[in-house]
């Protein structure tokens, strides 16, 4: 029976790298069935709603979703559409790889780290944020749950013992936040007994961060809370490029959404020059999830020698090209 993929093809520059990633999968003998939906922009627009009814119960249906960036206003206007479905479907697990290309902006040799963060609470939790009326003081509460931590801690283990890697670093700031970053401390302590053959460290995040631009090789799997795997995740890909390098994968029981973690770019939307590559390595990451990790290598590689051979490069990458040679590059290297 064939897969069926629900696609989401964004906001901004979304559609092009869509276009672009859906014509590697192809190449590479991804035998799928998409069912093309509608969120964000491009949904408020056609029908009223930034995540209508008939594209949730399409995931829910499909439960493997490929999607492009969405946008969501800073400071004000409708709430990020991404935790909205990370909440809606449970996606505990928000994983981000980040590994040296060659021919790209990467600032060292040789990083392989991994981040995996919890992507359903903490810091990321609607509820509890207020504003007084002159809006002189602002209040938003915090949850971190035992569950939760139990839960993307496991997973993260478990992902080190599957891939064959040798640590795992759980990140806190327990020392000031002795409640919600120490329960999730000591749970992650608690776990990791249970992993003897993996192992294991903490650091506090203002150290962490210092650390992975000191001495990034240190790392391997880093495990942690929700706001401080968003920063770190962004800072990872920073040694690598940039988030044009970095693609996400958010994981729960029963669905799974594969995702470029970089924004819609609107600045560049049309003009067809936005570098596809994160949205590549994202449908690399839903092969492997789908049990097609021979294809997901196949791409990694295509994409590997097309940066070493400056072929077709974006502007991102020092190159002239559009977005559809760059992916017409990788093709041909498959």
């Amino acid at each position: 029976m064939t897969q069926k993929i629900t696609i989401i093809k964004g906001d901004g520059i979304g559609p092009e790298i869509m276009d672009a990633t859906l014509e590697v999968l192809a190449a590479v003998g991804a035998d799928f069935e998409y069912d093309f939906k509608l969120a964000g922009l491009a949904a408020l627009e056609a029908e009223g709603e930034l995540l209508p009814p008939d594209t949730l119960d399409n995931i829910s249906t499909n439960k493997i979703c490929l999607k492009g960036p969405l946008t969501t206003p800073v400071g004000k206007g409708f709430s990020s559409i991404n935790v909205a479905l990370r909440r809606h479907f449970d996606l505990y697990a928000n994983v981000r790889p980040v590994v040296t290309f060659p021919g790209t902006k990467a600032r060292y040799e040789d990083i392989d780290i991994l981040t995996i963060r919890e992507n359903t609470e903490g810091a990321y939790r609607a509820e509890g944020q207020t504003i007084n009326e002159d809006r002189t003081v602002a209040e938003s509460r915090i949850v971190v749950t035992r569950q939760a931590s139990e839960n993307i801690v496991k997973y993260a283990f478990d992902m080190a013992v599957k891939a064959g890697r040798k640590k795992v670093t759980a990140v806190h700031k327990a020392n000031i936040m002795k409640t919600t970053s120490g329960l999730f401390l000591e749970v992650a302590e608690e776990i990791a007994k249970d992993y003897p053959d993996i192992e294991f460290n903490t650091l506090i995040v203002d150290n962490t961060c210092m650390q992975l631009v000191m001495n990034p090789q240190q790392f391997d799997v880093i495990v942690t809370t929700n706001l401080f795997g968003d920063i770190i995740s962004d800072l990872c890909a920073g040694l690598v490029g940039g988030l044009g390098m970095a693609p996400g994968a958010n994981i729960g029981l029963d669905s799974a959404i594969f995702e470029a973690v970089h924004g819609s770019a609107p600045d560049i939307a049309g003009k067809k020059i936005a570098n596809p590559t994160a949205l590549i390595l994202a449908a690399a990451l839903m092969l492997e999830h789908l049990g097609m990790s021979d294809k997901a290598v196949r791409i990694r590689q295509a994409i590997r020698q097309t940066l070493a051979a400056k072929d077709r490069l974006t502007g991102d990458l020092g190159g002239s090209a559009k977005t559809a040679e760059f992916a017409q590059s990788v093709i041909e290297r498959l």
